[in-house]
C-alpha cells in the first residue's frame, strides 16, 4: 500500500512539469569497466537552473500558487535552492524575498539580485537565515519555501526517484548526495516503497558530515566541527526537527562519507568520460563509488548527479589538476 508521501510524489510529477524537466539516465561504459559495476548517471545538472532543486521549489510554489500570488514568496538560500525559487517566481511573476547570510559572495549576490528577488541580509549562518525567513513568513501568512524541511518540497525532489524507477526498474543500488536530505528523502521513500530490495546510499563530504554524525549518535544534532568543502551545496547543518532526518533513518540503507580528494577526482572523471561540468555536491555519488568500490562491485548502480553550478574558473582549474 502506498503511503501519503509516495502519492504526493506521483502527483508532483504533473505539478512540476511546466518548469522541471525529466532528466536523462545514461550508462557509463568506461567507468563501469574501471569500477567493476554497471554505472548509470542521472543528470540533474541538466535542469533549467542547473540542479535538482527546481523540482522541490516548483512543487511547493505551484501547489500553493493562489496564496503565493496574493502575498508573495519567502525563502532562504545563497545557492541552488535560491536560484530555483527565483526562477519559478520569475516565470510566474511572483514577488520573492530571499533571506541570505551577510557574508554571501558578491558573485552570488549579483546572480540573485539579477532575478529581481529582494534580498534580506542576516548576520549569521544559512540555518539562521532560514529560521528568520520561516518566522517572517509565519507572521505574515506567506508561503515559505524551505530548501528541504517541507513535505511538498520533498515530494518534488522525490520525482527524481520516480523517473529512475521508470527508466531502469532493474537497478540494484541508488547513490544520492546528502545535504539537508530533501533529495535522498524523497528518492528513498519512493523507491523503497515500490521496490524494497533496492539499496539506497547517501554520500556526504567528510568535512561536512552532519547526517552521518547524527545517525551515529542516534539523534539529529548540529554538533559537528565542520571544515570547508568543495561540495559547498550540501554544507551546513539541519533545522531542529527536520522531517528529512526521520526519512533517512527509515528508508536509507547507509550513509557514507568521502574525502575532498575523491570529490575532486570525481569532478575530473565526469568531465573526462562524459564532458560534463559538475559541481562538488553533484560529484559526491561518483566519489562514493571511487572510495568504496567493494560495496558496489558487480551491481547495477544509479548515481544521481545533483547539480553543475560551479564557478567556471574554479572548475577549469580542477579538471586540469593532476591531484585533488
Amino acid at each position: 500500500m502506498k503511503n501519503k508521501l509516495v502519492i504526493e510524489i506521483e502527483a508532483a510529477r504533473s505539478t512540476i512539469r511546466p518548469y522541471a524537466r525529466k532528466t536523462e539516465l545514461s550508462f557509463s561504459p568506461d567507468l563501469s569497466v574501471e569500477l567493476d559495476a554497471r554505472i548509470y548517471f542521472k543528470w540533474e545538472n541538466h535542469q533549467p537552473t542547473g540542479s535538482f532543486k527546481i523540482r522541490g521549489a516548483c512543487n511547493k510554489i505551484l501547489a500553493n500558487l493562489p496564496d503565493c500570488q496574493k502575498k508573495g514568496v519567502i525563502s532562504a538560500s545563497t545557492g541552488n535552492h535560491g536560484l530555483a525559487v527565483a526562477f519559478v517566481c520569475q516565470q510566474e511573476k511572483l514577488d520573492l524575498t530571499l533571506y541570505v547570510p551577510a557574508s554571501i559572495s558578491s558573485l552570488k549576490r549579483q546572480k540573485l539580485e539579477a532575478t529581481g528577488a529582494r534580498l534580506i541580509f542576516v548576520d549569521g549562518t544559512c540555518e539562521q537565515a532560514e529560521t528568520q525567513a520561516r518566522q517572517e513568513a509565519g507572521s505574515n501568512g506567506q508561503i515559505f519555501v524551505s530548501p528541504y524541511n517541507d513535505e511538498q518540497v520533498v515530494a518534488g525532489q522525490g520525482t527524481c526517484g520516480l523517473e529512475i524507477l521508470e527508466d531502469l526498474p532493474e537497478m540494484e543500488e541508488v547513490m544520492v548526495p546528502v545535504g539537508g536530505g530533501g533529495l535522498i528523502g524523497g528518492v528513498a521513500v519512493y523507491l523503497k516503497t515500490l521496490k524494497p530490495a533496492i539499496k539506497i546510499t547517501g554520500i556526504e563530504p567528510e568535512n561536512s558530515a552532519f547526517i552521518k554524525n547524527s545517525l551515529d549518535r542516534g539523534f539529529l544534532t548540529n554538533d559537528f566541527r565542520e571544515k570547508p568543502t568543495i561540495a559547498e551545496a550540501v554544507a551546513g547543518g539541519l533545522e531542529e526537527g527536520a522531517i528529512t532526518f526521520d526519512l533517512i533513518r527509515k528508508y536509507v540503507d547507509r550513509v557514507i562519507t568521502v574525502k575532498e580528494q575523491a570529490i575532486y577526482q570525481a569532478i575530473r572523471l565526469l568531465f573526462k568520460h562524459h564532458q560534463e561540468k559538475i559541481e562538488g555536491a553533484g560529484a559526491l555519488a561518483l566519489a562514493g563509488l571511487i572510495s568504496y568500490p567493494e560495496i558496489f562491485s558487480g551491481k547495477k548502480v544509479v548515481t544521481v548527479v545533483s547539480g553543475g553550478n560551479l564557478d567556471d574558473r574554479l572548475w577549469r582549474k580542477i579538471v586540469n589538476l593532476k591531484s585533488g
